[in-house]
């Protein structure tokens, strides 16, 4: 009898502790019908980033590309990568930079070398095949933390959807977006519940950002607490993710 109670007691607790991890677990936000946010907030460090997506692409290293010259296909090649300096080896061509320029300006910049070298009237066409210089890295309170390729004018709420979005111990009003800049590393804050919303910037994201989404403590210490019951079993891990 005194086993029976005593595991009762426990089961009791672990119940109450589940209720109140999983009370704690925000849902999806109601959207606020209307036009969304696009203003930065300077109080929050937004100033740098931009709801607009770009309507020109520049080269960036680790792109790769596909040069195709009209009827030569010894001078054509196919998925070569930017290198880290942002130059390309081309035949004929040798090495030649290629990093800031849109695929319409480096077609220019090859055809006007290859008249020089002696190429009579090149036709030349650039496509981009890989942006591989898109990665973000999205890690905290994510379900799957890990550096994702993104396409050009991806959004922040797109990266934390590719990291299978916040666990329910995420503080989703601290999500951090660590950027680079002339000046240093600068970090931005940004409220998921409010992005969510439309009542915060979604900002278009830059090759390179680092999303960290916030960990509410108190949950994590209700997780810790209901794993070291003998009764957690009787809910399962999912529980209280």
């Amino acid at each position: 009898m005194t086993l029976q109670k005593s595991f009762s007691k426990r089961l009791g607790a672990a119940t109450l502790l589940a209720s109140v991890a999983l009370a704690g677990c925000a849902s999806t936000p109601e959207p606020i019908i209307g036009p969304a946010s696009t203003q930065a907030r300077a109080d929050l460090g937004q100033a740098g980033y931009s709801y607009t997506r770009a309507t020109t692409y520049m080269l960036r290293p680790s792109d790769k590309i596909s040069v195709n010259v009209f009827r030569e296909p010894d001078l054509s090649i196919e998925n070569v990568r930017l290198g880290v300096d942002g130059a390309v080896s081309l035949p004929m061509l040798g090495t030649i930079p290629a990093a800031g320029m849109t695929a319409k300006q480096f077609e220019e910049d090859v055809s006007r070398r290859l008249l020089a070298a002696g190429l009579r009237s090149p036709m030349v066409s650039v496509n981009i095949a890989e942006y591989a210089s898109h990665l973000v890295t999205v890690e905290g309170a994510v379900e799957e933390p890990g550096v994702f390729a993104f396409q050009p004018g991806a959004r922040l709420s797109a990266a934390i959807a590719m990291a299978k979005g916040p666990t329910n111990v995420a503080k989703r009003e601290q999500v951090a977006v660590f950027r680079e800049s002339p000046e240093g590393i600068m970090i931005a804050k940004f409220d998921y519940e409010q992005v969510s919303q439309g009542t915060m910037l979604d900002p278009v994201l830059q090759p390179g950002d680092r999303v960290v989404m916030g960990t509410n403590g108190l949950s994590v210490f209700y997780q810790n607490l209901l794993q070291a019951l003998p009764a957690f079993g009787v809910f399962g891990v999912a529980a209280v993710r």
